[in-house]
């Protein structure tokens, strides 16, 4: 049996080569494929030459097949997961019929909507988990049934296959059978599984729906009278109270089931917030103990003092904050509870100056959000609700009349300015929706009141809310900025000021749009103005392949305006970094910031385009267009730009250089990768292109040191001791502040001039930025000390000897000029 292995072998490996020398060969064109043939995917009968080569991979993918069938099945693990959101879908279905969503509030609808948005991204990770777990088995499964669908074609016309071959493909067929009938198991659970998932998706996508209608349908109520008069608003039935108490509970355990899955399901966010929570407890502490060695008159501003003093109530109101910009998706119930936390903070760190311009404002939006946040034990009946929504908006409407009462008599209108002028008609604008609110609730539309009561009292607390955590926020960074460690950096030093001010701009720019966009929703208008504003952004034009829109627009502006600014922020950092770093070159760091902030300018761009809406291939259509366009029109450009780049990498100068470029003499400002700014002693910006400075000759007068040779010419008159002269130039040489010792002074005797005998002191000095400063001083010393010694500075002058002439020479001629020829 060995030798008719081997033979067989011999054979395979003989009939591999033929194959493989006729594949080189033209094709037949009466074998050559056609359109009528199978394609590849299709099962095909396996050549006689490729049998035990094909036969030996196909049993390596069935053993894995059967391998991979009695390993645990990795779709058990996401039952539970399944389980867990099929009984919250459930859970809320039997809760509330759609015809029982209409009759919910508005803030129980947000909270349902929050929670099929949290279980649609839930379910929907769970079906990528699902279909990454079963892809193997299905696709293995795959191709063992094509490969079995071969091999029995192949068996099915054995005239040219010996009969050892015969068997081996017989034992490969039963072999991948098997490999099919194990795979057969787990793939009937998956899709088991997956059927339960489909019907669990027709769930979820039916009851979002509904409750997506339901608030659809309240927005439409906002102008629709749903209750009677309040002269008439009773109870309808006895059991009425009992049934809306049994929905409260149910209501708020279907919350607080949602905050249990959303915490379990957002372990990163929850372990970055209770980070953030655990990390400013020790720089809350540094600060109160600071403030408690720092005296009351010591540098430190009100605000940071207050900030500082109360360090829980600065880790209360941080962590709502940090809360409400990490998780804007979680419940509203965890959202509610922790700014009502927020409450007692917010009122003990407010700034100092904050009385004259708010007056009590603080405390009655505070006072009127806790009343609003009481609210939730009165809707077990709707005529409780209602009286209770009507007793609140004539408090609110009280209480924001005494503080405009109070305004008006404390001049508010005279100190305050144009933010006062903008609170008080934000006042007058609340009085008027109050009213509005008032006469709805009395009228029935007990909708419209509830809205706009708790849209205005929330809004009023939210600004405040966002006021006083900028507030703390700008305070605690600029003590941080302060701090002796920060400030021997240059960008801390010089520019601490302005970036307080442009991070204090963002923050309130921020809070701006953060307020603006919790309004609207308050106010039920933020859901249609996203839709409009959706289908108008995402309104394509198309020229060809290229497609744009608004929103690429917007996103391109965006990325480009967000990409120039950290490019900034970049090289501003890196070159303050990296001026402080030890045994670096000098201008390594400007050369490292420099390449580092067109990087990241240069992936500003690209993702900017590709935010527009570009795609790889446009991309590259771009590029090529544009290296068409630098070939012929722009090799000045590109010139000056690869002489940037060698300027940044072997700088030969740096900014702060003093530099002769032709006519050009000053100190340079900053290298950028198409020009480099040099600053003229006479006060003129030159923009010189980065090709010039490596085409003509350049001096650089500081590259290694701020070393500069100075040297005064004097000319004394004759007859003055010459040694007398060189002892004293070097002595006021060496007393001139400024003069270094090495290189050494030299007072040289270098000529005999036409009225002097001229001498020159040749001296040096380490600080080239006031050599000119250093020579003045040099040269007054030297006039000074020849007047003490009696040695005189001549002027230039001409001797002129005046002789007689004779009287006939002096006579003019009477005789003509002779003739000429």
């Amino acid at each position: 049996m060995h030798w008719l292995r081997a033979a067989v072998l011999c054979f395979a490996v003989a009939c591999c080569h033929v194959a493989h020398a006729q594949a080189g060969s033209p094709p037949d064109p009466a074998t050559a494929p056609t359109a009528a043939q199978p394609k590849p995917n299709t099962p095909e009968p396996i050549d006689s030459a490729l049998i035990v080569i094909r036969a030996d991979t196909d049993e390596r993918l069935a053993i894995s097949a059967i391998d991979r069938a009695g390993q645990l099945d990795p779709t058990a693990a996401l039952g539970p997961g399944l389980e867990a959101i099929t009984r919250s879908v459930d859970q809320r279905r039997q809760a509330l019929s759609p015809t029982q969503l209409r009759r919910v509030p508005i803030i129980r609808l947000e909270s349902l909507d929050r929670h099929w948005q949290f279980d649609d991204k839930r379910f929907a990770r769970w079906r990528d988990a699902l279909q990454t777990a079963t892809e193997p088995y299905a696709a293995d499964a795959a191709e063992l049934a094509r490969r079995r669908a071969s091999w029995q074609l192949t068996r099915e016309h054995p005239s040219d296959i010996p009969p050892v071959l015969l068997s081996r493909i017989d034992a490969l067929i039963t072999l991948l059978t098997r490999a099919e009938q194990a795979l057969a198991v787990p793939l009937s659970r998956q899709m088991e599984l997956s059927a339960r998932a489909n019907a669990l998706e027709t769930r979820l996508q039916s009851g979002h729906a509904a409750v997506t209608d339901a608030i659809a349908y309240l927005d439409h109520q906002l102008l629709q009278i749903d209750s009677p008069p309040l002269w008439r608003a009773d109870a309808s039935s006895p059991d009425q109270p009992a049934a809306a108490s049994d929905a409260l509970a149910s209501g708020l355990q279907i919350e607080l089931e949602f905050s249990r899955a959303y915490v379990s399901e957002h372990r990163r966010t929850q372990f970055l917030f209770h980070g953030i929570q655990i990390l400013l407890i020790p720089l809350l502490l540094w600060g109160w103990h600071y403030h408690r060695r720092t005296p009351a008159n010591g540098n430190l501003e009100a605000a940071a003092q207050r900030v500082l003093a109360r360090p829980v109530s600065t880790w209360l109101l941080l962590s709502t904050m940090v809360m409400l910009a990490i998780e804007p998706d979680a419940p509203l119930l965890t959202l509610q509870i922790g700014m009502l936390f927020a409450l007692i903070p917010v009122l003990r760190l407010l700034p100092p100056g904050s009385r004259r311009l708010l007056g009590y404002w603080p405390l009655v939006a505070s006072l009127l959000y806790l009343l609003g946040g009481l609210g939730i034990f009165f809707l077990s009946s709707n005529v409780a609700f209602r009286y209770y929504t009507l007793a609140l908006t004539i408090v609110a409407m009280l209480l924001t009349g005494l503080m405009q009462w109070q305004a008006y008599r404390s001049g508010h209108a005279s100190t305050t300015g144009r933010t006062g002028q903008a609170l008080r008609m934000a006042a007058w604008a609340a009085q008027a929706l109050f009213a509005v609110s008032l006469a709805a609730n009395v009228v029935g539309n007990l909708t419209l009141a509830e809205m706009l009561t708790s849209a205005i009292i929330d809004s009023a607390y939210f600004g405040l809310l966002l006021y006083v955590g900028i507030a703390v926020l700008l305070s605690l960074l600029h003590l941080l900025l302060s701090r002796p460690s920060l400030a021997r950096y240059r960008l801390t030093r010089d520019h601490a000021p302005p970036l307080l001010a442009l991070l204090g701009r963002l923050g309130i720019f921020a809070a701006v749009i953060g307020w603006v966009v919790y309004a609207m929703d308050s106010f039920r208008i933020l859901r249609p103005t996203y839709a409009l504003l959706s289908r108008l952004l995402s309104h394509e034009f198309s020229i060809g392949e290229f497609s744009l829109s608004l929103g690429h627009v917007l996103a391109f502006i965006a990325a480009i305006t967000i990409a120039f600014w950290a490019a900034r922020i970049t090289r501003l950092l890196l070159q303050d970094v990296l001026q402080h770093g030890a045994n670096m070159s000098r201008g390594i760091g400007n050369s490292i910031a420099s390449l580092a902030s067109y990087a990241v300018l240069m992936l500003g761009v690209i993702i900017a385009l590709s935010a527009a809406g570009f795609k790889g291939s446009q991309l590259a259509l771009l590029f090529g267009a544009l290296g068409v366009g630098i070939g012929f029109g722009l090799q000045n450009v590109v010139n000056n730009f690869v002489s940037g780049l060698i300027l940044m990498f072997e700088r030969p100068i740096q900014p702060g250089d003093v530099v002769e470029v032709g006519p050009i003499n000053g100190r340079v400002r900053d290298i950028g990768m198409r020009s480099t700014r040099i600053k003229t002693f006479d006060g003129a910006d030159v923009v010189v292109p980065n090709g010039t400075l490596l085409s003509e000759p350049l001096v650089n007068w500081t590259l290694l040191d701020r070393n500069r040779r100075i040297e005064v010419n004097v000319g004394v008159a004759y007859g003055s001791d010459p040694q007398q002269v060189l002892a004293l130039l070097s002595n006021c040489a060496r007393q001139t502040s400024g003069i270094a010792n090495e290189p050494a002074i030299a007072a040289l005797f270098v000529g005999f001039g036409a009225s002097s005998l001229d001498f020159s002191v040749r001296a040096w000095t380490r600080d080239y930025d006031n050599w000119l400063n250093i020579r003045s001083e040099l040269i007054t010393r030297i006039h000074a000390a020849l007047q003490e010694a009696g040695i005189e500075i001549p002027y230039p002058q001409q001797d002129v000897h005046v002789r007689s002439l004779p009287t006939a020479a002096t006579q003019p001629s009477t005789e003509p000029p002779p003739a000429t020829a």
